[in-house]
């Protein structure tokens, strides 16, 4: 795969990035069937073939439309049916009914995109070096906001193939591994002044949430050297962790028992709910038993945070989170540019042995904060439509750190800021402990 973060702007690069994440997407849809792409399982899901012509529309609608001489729809109406919330570009179709648009179908998306694709090519390369500059950046965006849709391709699969009894599989499973997450361990951080968010003048490509840097006093503090694993969370719901109203925030707790959650969403007991081998998952390689070393996830804010309630710890601030992961590499379980059916499983793995040192930062799970998703001191949002891109989004969630097995390579940081509804456990989140010194 081509460098993701091109230097500015070189038009043999930029197409080469552009092309290199059109047909990532193809490939993560290539396994799914029409009738795979068309299905909506809920209204946070979207189908395959959405998301497909949701990143075309992207590129036609901030592209081709301003800059594209003689510009002429592929079709008027996809401006309404694959819009998603840009309210300066119009009306859209509502999102709850993704689901029901049998047509266009899977050849009609696949033709938009080819068309789109080709003219995007001809525009940049025949672009002069000062417009490369505006179309560069739009490049960029466009090209990490379908790495973000790639991600949801395989989120939103997932969720629709559990509806299934019996769990199919998106890809086969690799060779089984076993490994060790090792026992519980904490490592303690030194209170400091520490400098948060996205430099403005750094190289590479980061979203408008990054920043701006700024300085954030953080006291002494402990953070979890791994993730929970399956097996701990296990030990939690024996306690009566879904049935103990003294460990749950209010909102949790009633919608806990409201929807009756017992045990993470995608598990399945066909036994003893107390016993380990009752338990199986389902994962994007179908139904398989809950291994106890792997970290345990899709699970919401509100029952990662029962849990550190539980644990008498808590979840670590997003500014710890980023203080602790600033400089150290970014690996992880990261899907490979082989696609779905690579070495490299769709699916958290254990953490392997202690080293003394903070693991798992990033690709297993994405980790929930304390946080709430707020804008950081001074932010502003782009103008215009592209300013609705993360701005308008900056209430009523919380922010996730790190990165996890769905994430496309090269598409995480240390200064990245996802962020959830509390209540959510679709996405593909972990649990990462911090407590007070």
């Amino acid at each position: 795969m081509s460098d993701p973060h091109p230097v500015k702007y070189n038009s043999d690069a930029l197409v080469a990035r552009f092309c290199d994440v059109r047909q990532r997407t193809e490939a993560l849809a290539s396994p799914l069937s029409a009738e795979d792409q068309t299905v909506q399982s809920m209204s946070d899901t979207s189908p395959t073939k959405w998301h497909r012509a949701h990143t075309t529309w992207f590129f036609d609608t901030f592209l081709l439309v301003a800059h594209e001489a003689g510009y002429e729809p592929f079709d008027p109406t996809y401006n309404y049916l694959w819009n998603s919330y840009y309210e300066a570009v119009g009306e859209r179709f509502p999102r709850p009914n993704r689901g029901l648009l049998s047509r266009p179908g899977i050849d009609d998306i696949a033709a938009y995109r080819a068309d789109t694709d080709r003219r995007i090519r001809a525009l940049l390369e025949s672009a002069s070096e000062d417009e490369l500059g505006s179309l560069g950046e739009l490049i960029a965006l466009g090209t990490h906001h379908e790495e973000q849709h790639q991600e949801l391709i395989l989120m939103d699969i997932k969720h629709v193939l559990s509806a299934n009894p019996f769990g199919p599989a998106y890809a086969e499973a690799p060779t089984p591994e076993f490994a060790t997450s090792g026992p519980f361990g904490w490592v303690d951080i030194e209170g400091t002044t520490a400098t948060i968010g996205r430099p403005a003048d750094a190289d590479g490509f980061a979203f408008d949430n990054e920043g701006p840097q700024h300085d954030v006093l953080l006291q002494p503090f402990r953070m979890a050297d791994r993730l929970v694993t399956a097996g701990e969370w296990l030990e939690f719901m024996a306690d009566g962790g879904y049935q103990r109203h003294d460990l749950w925030l209010s909102d949790g707790w009633h919608l806990s028992q409201r929807e009756g959650w017992d045990a993470p969403l995608y598990w399945r007991n066909n036994g003893d709910p107390t016993e380990l081998s009752s338990w199986r998952v389902h994962t994007l390689h179908g139904l398989v038993p809950v291994d106890p070393e792997a970290p345990v996830c899709h699970i919401s804010f509100y029952e990662a945070d029962a849990f550190a309630t539980w644990k008498g710890a808590r979840l670590p601030t997003e500014f710890e989170w980023e203080h602790v992961a600033n400089g150290r590499p970014v690996t992880g379980r990261f899907m490979t540019d082989a696609g779905p059916a690579g070495t490299v499983g769709i699916h958290p793995a254990p953490a392997g042995p202690p080293t003394g040192e903070i693991r798992q930062l990033f690709g297993d799970c994405w980790e929930w904060t304390e946080s709430a998703y707020r804008p950081f001191p001074g932010y502003r949002p782009p103008p215009g439509a592209i300013g609705e891109y993360n701005g308008k989004f900056m209430i009523n969630t919380m922010v996730l750190r790190g990165g996890c097995a769905f994430t496309p390579p090269g598409h995480t940081r240390a200064t990245y800021r996802n962020f959830f509804h509390p209540h959510t456990r679709w996405h593909l989140s972990g649990v990462r402990l911090a407590s007070d010194v």
